[in-house]
């Protein structure tokens, strides 16, 4: 759990220490958009801006009964955080898994990407896409 926070507290830390260097240089509004800047950061990379994750065997339970698509991510991925921000609020409508969190979410991912731990790589149907257009995973939620 504590690594998924790492980049965000490392980006309200030094976000905190440049802006209190420019507040002691007499420069406040510089400091103040520096740190408003870092801290939203921090958020868009934190766990809040995704879905409540579950385990790999729940997700594939869940997605086996609805028929909904798995999306295996990690915390700080850029890319999961576009596929997030683009599918809105259709994103609670999937089943997340943080494979920071899941050991067996990340061997999952690691057998379907030849090793490596490519994210997101979404399921649906028992077929493995890795980084797929936000578009088609919409698509894949309107089926029935």
């Amino acid at each position: 759990m504590m690594r998924a926070w790492i980049l965000p507290m490392l980006m309200v830390l030094c976000g905190s220490a440049v802006a209190a260097g420019l507040l002691l240089a007499g420069r406040a509004g510089a400091g103040a958009a520096l740190l408003l800047v870092m801290l939203l950061f921090a958020g868009m990379n934190s766990p809040l801006v995704f879905p409540r994750s579950v385990g790999a065997r729940e997700a594939r339970r869940r997605s086996a009964a609805d028929g909904r698509p798995v999306v295996y991510w990690r915390p700080g991925c850029t890319y999961c955080l576009r596929l997030r921000a683009r599918l809105g609020r259709d994103a609670r409508r999937l089943h997340w898994v943080d494979i920071w969190r899941d050991p067996e979410g990340a061997a999952e991912v690691r057998a379907a990407n030849d090793g490596d731990e490519t994210v997101p790589t979404v399921v649906v149907g028992g077929r493995t896409h890795v980084n797929p257009d936000p578009a088609w995973v919409r698509e894949q939620l309107a089926r029935p």
